[in-house]
């Protein structure tokens, strides 16, 4: 498909995620800053994401919210830079199975875990993550296995899990267990992840500087 590629984004958001994503499949692309509670809410935005938030991604006519699809989008919409399975290849199912608990249970645990809510034990069956150690004790597992999560080939399921281990380790939403530190290790020292990382941290201090 061909057409311009904007990421609407925010460098203290998830829109990090979709950067990294976007670094790694190396096509050119456009930035959006967008602010909180302001352009975020704009009308012309609210066209684009209702729910005006970010991140936001633009591929000529196609619009692509929330950061786990923008991810499983790139890597389907540029298939040789390598980042999701064949259609057909028996590693397509983990993929996806990983992808979704990533985006579902790990990042409702996540939240949760953040705003000081726990699930009263009674009621776990209604939670889609049951418990917040039941979601540590399967990315343990899964982390531990592979370096990566569909075995020795890295892929947007480790742009978007990684994330989230990342910064719940950093956040303190993660414990920082040696199996989640080794994993970040791998993933973060990627170029792309490196490159995405810079661009957002530079756009997040010229913001704070403009405050001053």
């Amino acid at each position: 498909m061909s057409g311009d590629l904007v990421l609407y984004t925010n460098p203290m958001s998830r829109g990090r995620i979709a950067r990294w994503m976007l670094e790694e499949i190396g096509r050119p692309y456009r930035t959006e800053i967008l602010e909180y509670g302001t352009t975020m809410k704009a009308s012309a935005y609210l066209g684009l994401n209702p729910m005006g938030k970010v991140p936001t991604l633009r591929h000529g006519e196609v619009v692509v919210t929330e950061a786990a699809a923008i991810c499983a989008y790139l890597a389907d919409a540029f298939p040789e830079a390598g980042l999701a399975p064949a259609v057909g290849s028996p590693l397509r199912g983990p993929y996806y199975r990983w992808l979704f608990f990533a985006a579902g249970p790990v990042e409702h645990a996540a939240v949760n875990k953040a705003l000081g809510f726990i699930v009263p034990e009674e009621r776990r069956g209604m939670a889609g993550y049951g418990s917040f150690d039941d979601v540590v004790t399967v990315l343990d597992g899964l982390v531990s296995q592979h370096d990566f999560v569909l075995g020795a080939t890295f892929s947007a399921v480790d742009v978007y899990l990684g994330s989230q281990i990342g910064w719940g380790m950093r956040f303190g939403t993660f414990p920082r267990l040696p199996t989640f530190e080794r994993y970040w290790e791998r993933v973060s020292t990627r170029p792309a992840a490196v490159r995405a990382r810079e661009i957002d941290d530079a756009l997040a201090a010229e913001r704070e500087a403009g405050k001053g």
